[in-house]
């Protein structure tokens, strides 16, 4: 199955909470079901975006690590 991504988020370089700060803020812009993928390379990102799918009830649907960028796919709840 195949995930189409709405929005393409490249966080490489920004260290925390920046990634977060940013992710929200583009999903306050998308509609429910949408779907961003993030790239960083903060390594502590790995943790921050699991609790914070968590606690805001967004899903996280992909979690991989390509060298030292990481890769994750959100969907909007």
């Amino acid at each position: 199955m195949s995930i189409a991504i709405t929005r393409t988020l490249d966080l490489k370089g920004l260290s925390c909470p920046l990634p977060i700060v940013k992710t929200a803020k583009a999903l306050r812009e998308l509609a429910a079901g949408d779907v961003v993928e993030v790239l960083a390379t903060d390594p502590g990102s790995v943790k921050d975006f699991a609790a914070w799918a968590h606690t805001t009830g967004n899903e996280l649907l992909e979690s991989t690590q390509d060298g030292a960028v990481y890769r994750f796919v959100i969907r909007k709840k």
